[in-house]
C-alpha cells in the first residue's frame, strides 16, 4: 500500500493546499525548454513590472493524478495536455513548450508529492503547470525571460455541494472570447473574462453562465471553464472547435467514448440556443468538473428544467465510463492511462 499524508480525505474541497515541492524551470526566448528542478513549495519573487502581471502573457494546464483500483498512481492522457500547452505557448509568443520536458516536470512533481495523492475514490491530485513572462516591461510586447512551474494539490469535488445538476444562465450581456482571438488557447487572460459574468450569475442564484458565440448569438459556445454538450434523441451535439473554443481533453474523451463504446451519433457543429433549450439532457465537461449534468437553463427569465432530479441516462453513462477508465475499474480500450507506479 502507498503511504499517505495524515489528511481528512473525506473533507477535501477544490482548493490549493501546500504540498512538499514544485517544479521550477526557466527559459529565454531564443532557447529551448531544458532547465528546471524540484524546489520546496512556496512563494516566488517577481518584479511588479513583470510582463505577466501587466499584459497577462501566460498559459496554464489542468491535470489530475489518480490512485486507482489497481493500487497505483496514474495520469490521464498527459500527452494531450503537453501538446495543448505547446500550442498555447506558441500562440502567446512564449518559447514553445517541449512536450517531453513538460511530461518530465509533471512526473517529477507527482512522484515527490505522491503521499498527497488521495486514496482510491477519495479525490485526486490536481496538477497545475503554468508558464509566464517575467521580464520587467511597461511597453507592450512579449517577455524575454519565462518561468515554468508545476505545483500540485489534493482535491475533492469541484462543486462545494458535490456533483449534482447545475442551474445555468444564458445571457447575451457578455462574451467569453472573440472569434479569431486566443479563446482556443489556455491563456490566463481568457479566464478573467468570465469572472465578472460568473459573479453576477451566482448573485442571481445560478451556478454559472453559458456563453453565446460572439459572431452569432443564436449559437452556444461554452461555459467559463468547461465545454458543453446537449443530448437530443440519443444524438450528442457539441459546438465545433474554432478560434474561440478551448479544445478540452475531457471533451475529446467523451466524444470518443460516445462514438466507440456507446455507439452514439456525435455532431460537432453548431449548437443553437433552441437546441439546448429543447434538449433531453445537457452537461458540461472539464478536468475539474469531469462530466456534470445541467439541470436547468434560464434565458430571458424563462427557466427550462432538464434533469433536476439527477443525471440523464446518457450523461450518467458517459460519466461512469470515463471515471471507470480513469480509476482503472474497467479496461482502458484507448491506451489513455499513463502509469507512474507499478
Amino acid at each position: 500500500m502507498l503511504q499517505k499524508q495524515n489528511i481528512d480525505w473525506d473533507k477535501l474541497g477544490f482548493n490549493a493546499s501546500k504540498t512538499r515541492s514544485m517544479w521550477v524551470g526557466d527559459c529565454i526566448n531564443d532557447e529551448t525548454w531544458s532547465r528546471g528542478a524540484l524546489e520546496p513549495y512556496g512563494n516566488i519573487n517577481i518584479s511588479p513590472a513583470a510582463c505577466v502581471l501587466n499584459y497577462a502573457q501566460g498559459v496554464f494546464e489542468g491535470m489530475k493524478a489518480y490512485h486507482t483500483k489497481k493500487d497505483r498512481i496514474v495520469l490521464f492522457r498527459p500527452h494531450m495536455n503537453a501538446n495543448r500547452m505547446a500550442e498555447s505557448t506558441e500562440k502567446m509568443c512564449i518559447p514553445k513548450m517541449v512536450p517531453d520536458y513538460f511530461i518530465n516536470a509533471v512526473k517529477a512533481t507527482i512522484l515527490d508529492n505522491i503521499d498527497f495523492v488521495p486514496p482510491f475514490e477519495k479525490g485526486a491530485m490536481y496538477l497545475r503547470p503554468i508558464v509566464f513572462g517575467t521580464t520587467p516591461s511597461i511597453s507592450v510586447g512579449p517577455s524575454i525571460e519565462y518561468k515554468f512551474i508545476v505545483f500540485a494539490s489534493p482535491v475533492g469535488s469541484y462543486f462545494p455541494e458535490g456533483a449534482k445538476p447545475l442551474n445555468m444562465l444564458i445571457s447575451s450581456d457578455f462574451h467569453r472570447a472573440a472569434p479569431k482571438g486566443i479563446g482556443n488557447a489556455k491563456a490566463i487572460g481568457n479566464y478573467s473574462a468570465s469572472l465578472f459574468p460568473g459573479k453576477e450569475a451566482k448573485l442571481r442564484g445560478y451556478n454559472d453562465m453559458i456563453y453565446l458565440r460572439a459572431s452569432n448569438e443564436g449559437f452556444v459556445e461554452e461555459m467559463g471553464s468547461a465545454n458543453i454538450f446537449a443530448v437530443k434523441n440519443k444524438k450528442l451535439i457539441t459546438p465545433r472547435l474554432g478560434g474561440s473554443i478551448l479544445p478540452g481533453i475531457t471533451r475529446n474523451s467523451v466524444i470518443r467514448i460516445a462514438k466507440d463504446l456507446l455507439d452514439l451519433e456525435v455532431d460537432e457543429g453548431d449548437l443553437s440556443v433552441d437546441q439546448i433549450l429543447s434538449a433531453d439532457e445537457v452537461f458540461c465537461t472539464g478536468t475539474a468538473v469531469i462530466v456534470n449534468p445541467i439541470g436547468s437553463i434560464t434565458k430571458d427569465d424563462n427557466k427550462i428544467s432538464l434533469s433536476n432530479k439527477g443525471y440523464g441516462p446518457i450523461t450518467k453513462k458517459l460519466r461512469e465510463t470515463l471515471l471507470s477508465i480513469q480509476l482503472e475499474e474497467i479496461a482502458d480500450p484507448f491506451d489513455w492511462i499513463y502509469p507512474l507506479t507499478d
